[in-house]
């Protein structure tokens, strides 16, 4: 049991040291992952009509 409450001490002391974003920073990082998110989405969905058209024109007359 002392090893289990040991490591919860040590883990509430190593969090302590973590330089946690503040909020704008977070917000931040949240808007650009969903845009980058929403660029690779579009940019594959492209390509899948593309190919898709491709294929219904030359190999499924």
């Amino acid at each position: 049991m002392n090893k289990v409450i040991n490591f919860i001490q040590e883990a509430k002391v190593e969090l302590t040291k973590v330089n946690w974003p503040t909020r704008k920073q977070t917000l931040n990082y949240t808007v650009l992952v969903v845009a980058v998110s929403l660029v690779v989405a579009a940019f594959l969905g492209g390509l899948d009509y593309l190919f898709g058209a491709a294929l219904r024109e030359f190999l499924i007359k």
